[in-house]
This record gives structure tokens, sequence and C-alpha cells, in this order.
């Protein structure tokens, strides 16, 4: 099964960057509030650059100067499985199976935006409508 990570990163802005192994990469989405286990929460994710598969393991202190300056850990990581969709589609359905994320989630892309999607929980099992977002 393919990976996911969550990095929390410190950077001028507290940010958790949402991870799915994809096409021998990881495919990266910038989410500013971070990841949510409330289905009403629709959580703005920004596309950005594809990492390597090994910088799922990164933790540490990207240097001042450098793009992403600031302290990276990993806030959650396990395997997920694609149920639905593609990037090109602009949607992606997949099971998150980590330790804080768990069940179906959507990736959708926002209509006329060109790195813009939104990160949805589904409502499963594993929904809670109580979720409040702890940072590591």
């Amino acid at each position: 099964m393919p990976i996911f990570v969550v990095h929390e990163h410190h950077a001028r802005h507290l940010h958790f960057d949402f991870r799915l192994e994809m096409q021998g990469v990881l495919k990266s989405w910038a989410v500013p509030k971070g990841p949510s286990m409330n289905p009403a929460d629709k959580r703005l994710a920004i596309m950005v650059e594809d990492h390597d598969i090994d910088y799922s393991s990164f933790e540490g202190v990207i240097p001042e100067g450098q793009y992403g300056a600031g302290t990276v850990v990993i806030w959650d990581k396990g395997q997920y499985a694609l149920l639905d969709g593609s990037i090109g589609s602009g949607r992606i359905e997949f099971a998150l199976q980590g330790k804080k994320l768990k069940g179906v989630f959507i990736l959708i892309k926002m209509k006329g935006k060109d790195k813009e999607w939104l990160l949805v929980k589904k409502r499963d099992e594993y929904a809670d409508p109580d979720f409040v977002l702890k940072t590591v």
C-alpha cells in the first residue's frame, strides 16, 4: 500500500503539509488549518511541489534563508488506499490508516483555481464532529 504523511511545519506560519505517495513521489498540499476528522470542516489545501519518498521520514529544522525555513515534525503517518479519482480529474477519494487520521477523505480541486483544493473528511465510523486539532 502507498504511504501518506502529515508534517507539522512551524515556518513563518504554522501549517500542515499533507502528502500522498503517488507516481513515485509524495504529492503535497499545504493545509493552513491542518486536517480534520470533522466532516463539516472543509480545509483549504494548496498543492505545492512534489517531494521524494524519502522525505516522508524527515523531521528537523530547515535553516533560515532556505525555502520553508522552520521546524518540521511528523504529525501523522501511515498507509492509504486510493478509492477513486486522480489528480488530473480534480477529485481524489482515499482511505487513510494512520495513528490520528483514519477513514475516508476527499481532495477536491476548486473550480477555476490552479492549486487550491479542499480536504474533506467523509462521514464514516471514524468521523468526529468534536475533533480538535492538537499540535505535536
